[in-house]
């Protein structure tokens, strides 16, 4: 029995369709992953590997050499061929700093054999204690990654000015912060993630303070294009199946969204008629 309504208006397969395009570059899914704080090595990669994320961003400070890329054994254990390699300027805390981490970024790239892999993820952050990411060097650094030929994807707290700033930039996406970095207190800043993704005609992914797979539904259901989990994942009582559900709740948030909630009532409003009842 076909229980869809002939009359549906909106393709019931769309909602499952997790495709989704930064810089005329398609990606299989909207769930994007951090590669720290993992117990070992292995773990991080079957966690990956259960998330079926595409693109994986790397901390680039963290690297020894840009000349013995394939010694380091986070790089070694991951397939490069199928993963996207989103280098990121994490514990830079000036403009100058991020643009030579980017430019270190791009390098080990095409090391890997991404040529044409140019995407960096921005981080400057001057303050160590609450991680709060400074506006504007973001904005300096971004100008000058941007002219640069770089697709860069910068981490902002959920300011829509600044936002708009970036995108007229020519940033590909924005990227605001959900809570803290590394904090799991969810989404406290939603209106303004709202906003953000009402007036963006580039993708929002929703970045750090994620704490479970609900808070990645919340994400998707408001509109965001992706979300980035790395501390909620790693830190989980197991992380391959906390994996997991990101993964499936990353496709529940954006079938929800697809669907449009039912409006909301002030007063209870019965499911069953009122007329016809057995006497």
């Amino acid at each position: 029995m076909n229980l869809l309504s002939n009359n549906l208006t909106v393709d019931p397969s769309a909602c499952s369709e997790n495709s989704w395009t930064i810089s005329n570059k398609v990606f299989k899914s909207r769930l994007m992953l951090g590669t720290g704080k993992y117990k070992d090595l292995e773990l991080a990669r079957r966690s990956i590997d259960a998330s079926q994320a595409s693109i994986i961003t790397v901390a680039i400070r963290r690297l020894q050499n840009a000349n013995n890329i394939h010694g380091d054994s986070l790089l070694q254990i991951l397939p490069w061929n199928s993963l996207w390699l989103l280098p990121n300027t994490a514990g830079c805390t000036t403009v100058q700093e991020a643009i030579r981490v980017a430019s270190f970024g791009r390098e080990i790239c095409k090391r890997l054999g991404q040529e044409d892999n140019t995407f960096v993820k921005l981080e400057v952050i001057p303050d160590p204690q609450h991680l709060l990411p400074d506006p504007i060097g973001t904005l300096k650094a971004a100008e000058y990654l941007v002219n640069r030929g770089y697709v860069v994807l910068p981490y902002i707290f959920p300011d829509p000015i600044l936002a708009k700033q970036l995108e007229e930039l020519g940033c590909a996406t924005v990227m605001p912060l959900g809570s803290p970095i590394g904090s799991g207190q969810g989404l406290q800043n939603l209106e303004n993630i709202q906003i953000i993704i009402d007036r963006s005609s580039i993708p929002v992914v929703v970045d750090a303070g994620i704490g479970t797979a609900s808070d990645a539904v919340k994400a998707m259901e408001i509109g965001a294009s992706a979300v980035l989990v790395n501390s909620a994942i790693a830190h989980a009582n197991s992380p391959i199946s906390m994996a997991n559900a990101m993964r499936l709740g990353v496709s529940s948030g954006r079938c929800a969204s697809f669907a449009k909630r039912m409006s909301k009532s002030d007063r209870a409003i019965s499911s069953s008629p009122l007329t016809g009842l057995l006497s």
